[in-house]
C-alpha cells in the first residue's frame, strides 16, 4: 500500500491553512482577463484538483468568497473565488462546470509546479516562449476548441 502525497498550503498571513492530497489533475498558466485581474499579475499559474483533495485544516471561519458571474447561463465562466478575510490572500477557486478546484501554485508550500500548457492565450498581455502548447481558449478535454496559437516572441 502506497501513501498518497500531502501538500501543505496557506493564505498570505497563514490564518487559513489547507492540505491537498494526491497530485493535481493539471498544472498550467492562464492568460484570461479574469485570472489576470484576480491574481494582479500578467499571468496566473494554476493547479487543478478534485474537490475532495482539498481540506481546510485551520481558519475555515476566515474564508470569504466571490462569484463574478452567478447568473450567467454559460456555466464554463461560473466560478467561486475564495480568500482569507484577515489578509486578503487567495486560497482557491471552485469551478463547478469542471468539477475541480483551482489552487494557485504560489500558495502551495514547497510545491514542484510543472506546467503542461497555457490557456486563453488569445488574451495574453505577456508572451511566454517556453515551448508549451498555447491554447486559444481551453483544450478540447476541458470543453474548449482545442485550437493552439503560435508561440511568438
Amino acid at each position: 500500500m502506497s501513501e498518497e502525497t500531502v501538500h501543505d498550503g496557506s493564505c498570505f498571513c497563514g490564518a487559513v491553512k489547507f492540505t491537498l492530497t494526491g497530485e493535481p489533475e493539471a498544472m498550467a498558466y492562464c492568460h484570461c482577463d479574469s485570472c489576470r485581474h484576480w491574481s494582479a499579475g500578467p499571468v496566473s499559474a494554476f493547479t487543478l484538483w478534485k474537490p475532495e483533495a482539498l481540506q481546510i485544516i485551520e481558519g475555515s471561519d476566515k474564508i470569504a468568497d466571490f462569484e463574478k458571474n452567478p447568473n450567467s447561463e454559460d456555466e464554463t465562466i461560473q466560478s467561486r473565488r475564495k480568500w482569507c478575510t484577515v489578509c486578503g490572500g487567495h486560497i482557491y477557486t471552485e469551478h463547478p462546470a469542471m468539477g475541480l478546484v483551482d489552487v494557485p501554485a504560489a500558495v502551495i508550500s514547497r510545491f514542484d509546479f510543472v506546467p503542461l500548457f497555457h490557456v486563453h492565450y488569445q488574451e495574453t498581455v505577456h508572451r511566454i516562449v517556453d515551448g508549451l502548447p498555447k491554447f486559444r481558449d481551453l483544450p478540447k478535454e476541458a470543453g474548449g476548441s482545442g485550437q493552439t496559437l503560435p508561440e511568438l516572441a
